[in-house]
């Protein structure tokens, strides 16, 4: 091929190289990031290692995320705020019993979210939201408190049809979260110290929780 054309092939093909490379820096920074932060920890990560794992310059990373905490912030609207707003479509034209809607969650929470690196996030909270109030904040409003009216509208739903009985639901939320807050704490925290013979299946474990919680609701007199 005569040189002129190969070089006219080569600068074709650059820019489309370098723009496919930008599109998909955002989405390998924020990989790099969960995986450090649940790694590490957020206030060990430093900025530097996020670019450095994603393969970009640190200035690179701010072009996309002005600080670590908007990193932070990014990462979890993208495993796990997006998670919560998915549920809410599914709530409504789930076809079940309010039963089988609780088992259908928390199947659907560790398939989703449990059994991803992004979990670790929950972990990290609850040991560096005192020191960061700013995030602690944002993670309540943008976690937290949807994955309560998530619940509490799974619970309503079963005393309207009357499948369950009539309870105070802001607190029987915490019938359901206790379970799913235990089996992260044992992935990421109690596991590695116990016996190898104490396992949890996670899927056995949560079929077993929300038999119990479905049962505790249901309305006996119905």
């Amino acid at each position: 091929m005569p040189a002129t054309v190969t070089a006219s092939v080569e600068t074709a093909e650059r820019p489309e190289k370098r723009e496919r490379r930008k599109e998909a820096r955002p989405g390998e920074l924020l990989a790099a990031a969960l995986d450090l932060f649940v790694e590490k920890g957020f206030a060990a990560t430093r900025a530097e290692e996020v670019a450095q794992r994603a393969g970009v310059s640190k200035g690179t990373l701010f072009l996309y995320f002005p600080s670590k905490e908007e990193l932070f912030k990014a990462v979890v609207r993208e495993h796990i705020a997006g998670t919560i707003k998915d549920a809410f479509g599914e709530l409504q034209t789930f076809p079940g019993t309010s039963s089988e809607l609780v088992h259908f969650m928390m199947h659907q929470w560790w398939e989703r979210y449990g059994n991803t690196k992004a979990s670790g996030i929950s972990k990290l909270m609850m040991s560096e939201a005192g020191n960061f109030p700013e995030l602690a904040e944002f993670y309540q409003q943008e976690v937290i408190i949807p994955g309560h009216q998530l619940i509490q509208k799974v619970i309503e739903r079963g005393m309207a049809s009357g499948e369950f009985r009539k309870v105070d639901v802001e607190y029987a939320v915490f019938s359901v979260l206790a379970p799913i807050m235990f089996l992260i704490m044992w992935k990421h925290s109690m596991s590695g110290c116990c016996p190898s013979g104490e396992k949890i299946e996670p899927l056995r474990y949560l079929s077993v929780q929300a038999d119990i919680v479905a049962h505790g609701l249901r309305n006996i007199t119905s």
